[in-house]
């Protein structure tokens, strides 16, 4: 996925959850839209390389977007509304081998169900010789020795989404949750635990129920981002 031009700068502070304060190479501060709900953990610290993109829409509060931090090792991806095109294009491109076969994907599909009304997940592969197939994509940065964890905060959407997978799954859909590792460091993906418990717990369930759980390595370049390898955990395990 090409990204829009980006700015280089260097991140001085987060503050409340959406903003931050970015100091450009030319010595101006500018406050920059920071599109991520979690707490960024390992993400960013102050003094660190970072790239932004402009925009000049005038319906926008704010016209700079934080997009990645470069924490010694390469670029994190920050911008969790990112994703989605980049594990769609994946998909698209027979990527990641466990979601191949399909003609047809759609966006933010609707899941009705009685738990979570009107609910909707991230993708819907449909048109191919196995089951249509439900799929939700989580943003994976948080670094915690040699491994990438999520979530970096307790989320009760997120446990939401196995619910809506896991039912998916027992009315004989296919379901799958992509964990999109958007950052170069780490040698193993797992749920966090310490961070929310229950989430892990619902994680694990979701498998046992025939959800697919794939984990996939995200590479940033010059102007993109694209999948580089990916691991299939199959249901049950």
């Amino acid at each position: 996925m090409r990204l829009p031009p980006l700015r280089p700068g260097r991140i001085l502070r987060r503050y409340k959850r959406f903003l931050a304060d970015v100091e450009l190479h030319n010595g101006t501060v500018v406050v920059a839209h920071c599109p991520n709900t979690g707490s960024m953990a390992s993400c960013w610290r102050p003094g660190a390389p970072v790239e932004l993109s402009y925009h000049d829409s005038p319906r926008r509060r704010l016209n700079w977007t934080l997009e990645r931090v470069d924490m010694g090792r390469g670029w994190v991806g920050v911008h969790t509304g990112r994703v989605n095109a980049v594990i769609r294009e994946a998909v698209q491109r027979g990527q990641i081998g466990a979601l191949s076969g399909y003609r047809e994907i759609l966006g933010e599909p609707r899941f009705d169900n009685p738990l979570h009304p009107r609910a909707r997940l991230d993708l819907l592969l449909r048109g191919g010789r196995q089951a249509n197939a439900y799929v939700e994509v989580k943003n994976a940065t948080l670094l915690v020795g040699d491994a990438v964890r999520f979530p970096d905060a307790v989320t009760e959407r997120g446990r939401k989404h196995l619910q809506l997978l896991t039912l998916a799954a027992r009315q004989g859909y296919r379901a799958a949750i992509v964990f999109a590792i958007n950052r170069p460091e780490g040698r193993v993906f797992e749920p966090a635990r310490d961070i929310d418990p229950q989430y892990a717990d619902a994680l694990e369930a979701a498998a046992q129920a025939g959800v697919m759980v794939i984990a996939a390595r995200l590479h940033h370049s010059a102007h993109g981002i694209a999948v580089r390898g990916c691991a299939a955990f199959p249901a049950g395990t």
